[in-house]
């Protein structure tokens, strides 16, 4: 076990240098960069406050110092050995348009995506796994088929545009629900139930917009994880035995056929922490991680594109380890060896 532990993490170093790598050289292609917007954007204020009309080009002088500024000055491996020193100390840097560093940037979107991802999260697991255990129980019947059907339709149905129908129906002509953010003007004024309340009024319409399409995965993966455990040998002995189908369904058959559900826990978990649904989070008005890394990717603010790059890279690499670890914890028959 120990083995396979420096094995994996010694693996995460390179992984993580491929992912940055490729995506620096991926930014140094990609036209339009920081320089260039905020040339455009000084040029047009000149030729407004001059009284000039059209635009007018910045000299060279000016154009070297933003290169300076940016840090675009210097040859790229030079920019790329300094952001992986940087990134070596948990440093992800400055953005350059929104005049604070990557990490307060996260700070400030992550309680959105955290509401989100959580709220989808939780419902999610609680209404599919035991939905997928009921259907596995009663596969084949009407119960399984409508189920089935009505799961599907809601897989099928972007979150988007469930989302538009909700705001349409419940926010706009019937008025049930507010038609944007996370809490309303007055939420600092409420008293704390009243907070609650409030907020959980908000959260409704994205959270369902989101969580529908994660059913059928869970539910299906639950059903099926359930139908191919009730068919082993196990199964038959126990029921020979005398045992209620209550006592072999949840004392034999649930840890066994719970194992991939189990496994994936962790990274549904860690990844609810980071989730950016940038439709949603538009849609709704949501400022979000979605949303920063929608607007950092147009606005070329390459801090923040791979400083959130980083971090989601690491802790994704992380939480599949630990993943992989709980086959081992669920499944005692697992050997690394």
């Amino acid at each position: 076990m120990i083995s396979y532990l420096l094995r994996r993490l010694l693996l995460v170093i390179p992984t993580l240098l491929g992912v940055l790598l490729i995506n620096f050289a991926v930014i140094q292609l990609v036209p339009g960069g920081p320089v260039e917007q905020l040339v455009s954007q000084l040029s047009s204020r000149e030729g407004q406050w001059g009284g000039q009309g059209p635009r007018r080009t910045l000299d060279a002088q000016q154009i070297k110092e933003i290169q300076t500024l940016y840090g675009f000055d210097k040859p790229a491996h030079e920019r790329l050995l300094q952001m992986l020193g940087q990134f070596a100390r948990f440093d992800l840097g400055q953005s350059f348009f929104q005049n604070k560093d990557v990490w307060s940037l996260i700070k400030e979107k992550l309680p959105v995506s955290v509401s989100l991802g959580l709220w989808s999260f939780f419902i999610s697991y609680l209404v599919a796994v035991p939905l997928g255990v009921a259907k596995a129980v009663r596969a084949g019947s009407r119960f399984d088929l409508v189920t089935t059907l009505l799961v599907l339709t809601g897989y099928a149905i972007p979150g988007f545009v469930l989302g538009v129908a909700l705001l349409v129906i419940f926010g706009g002509q019937l008025q049930w629900f507010p038609l944007r953010g996370l809490t309303s003007a007055h939420w600092d004024d409420l008293s704390w139930g009243a907070r609650v309340a409030d907020y959980l009024w908000h959260i409704t319409l994205p959270v369902t917009a989101m969580v529908l399409g994660s059913f059928a995965t869970t539910a299906m993966l639950t059903k099926n994880a359930f139908l191919e455990e009730i068919r082993k040998q196990y199964v038959l002995t126990a029921r020979a035995k005398g045992l209620s189908e209550r006592q072999v369904l949840y004392r034999h058959v649930f840890r066994n056929a719970l194992i991939p559900i189990v496994t994936g826990f962790p990274a549904a978990f860690i990844g609810a922490f980071f989730t950016g649904s940038l439709l949603i989070e538009t849609l709704f008005s949501l400022d979000g991680l979605g949303l920063l890394s929608y607007e950092s990717v147009i606005r070329r603010d390459y801090p923040v594109v791979l400083g959130t790059l980083y971090l989601f890279t690491l802790i994704g690499l992380l939480t599949k380890l630990v993943s992989d670890l709980c086959y081992v914890w669920v499944d005692p028959r697992v050997k690394f060896d």
